[in-house]
Formats: structure tokens, C-alpha cells, sequence
């Protein structure tokens, strides 16, 4: 029964969508300017942003890293047991 339930919600939830479709005209082909990425360019903020990535990635880079001295620790106390 619990499968069946998990199905009949998974079928509902194809067809839903998270957004409406927009139509894109000439207007949006001839746009090759982003003002949002200017203004934080001009007024310096996309270093902020740019330093902030990579704060994130770093940590996330030596979470990943610590994780895997940690399990490669475990396995080898497996081996000696």
C-alpha cells in the first residue's frame, strides 16, 4: 500500500511546475548587458561576493578532505582488527 501511495505522489508531482513559462521576445535576444553584475562591478561589491565563494568552497574543500583522513583512518583500524 505504501508503495503504491509513494507512486500516486510521484505521478502528481510530474506535473507540477515550479514556474510559468514567459515568452521571450527580440527585446531578450538584443539584452547583452546584466545591470546587476555592472552596478556590483562599479561599486566594488563583486569582490565581496568573489571572496565569499571562495570561502565557501575552501571550507568545503577541507571539510571534504578531513572527512576522508577520517574514514581512511577507520579502514585501516578495520584491517588491524
Amino acid at each position: 500500500m505504501k508503495k503504491w501511495l509513494i507512486i500516486l505522489f510521484m505521478a502528481f508531482s510530474l506535473s507540477a511546475f515550479g514556474q510559468e513559462k514567459i515568452e521571450i521576445n527580440e527585446n531578450d535576444y538584443q539584452n547583452s548587458t546584466v545591470e546587476m553584475a555592472d552596478v556590483m562591478r562599479s561599486e566594488g561589491k563583486i569582490y565581496v561576493l568573489v571572496g565569499i565563494i571562495g570561502i565557501v568552497f575552501a571550507g568545503l574543500l577541507v571539510y571534504v578532505i578531513n572527512t576522508d583522513r577520517k574514514v581512511t583512518r577507520l579502514e585501516k583500524q578495520l584491517k588491524e582488527e
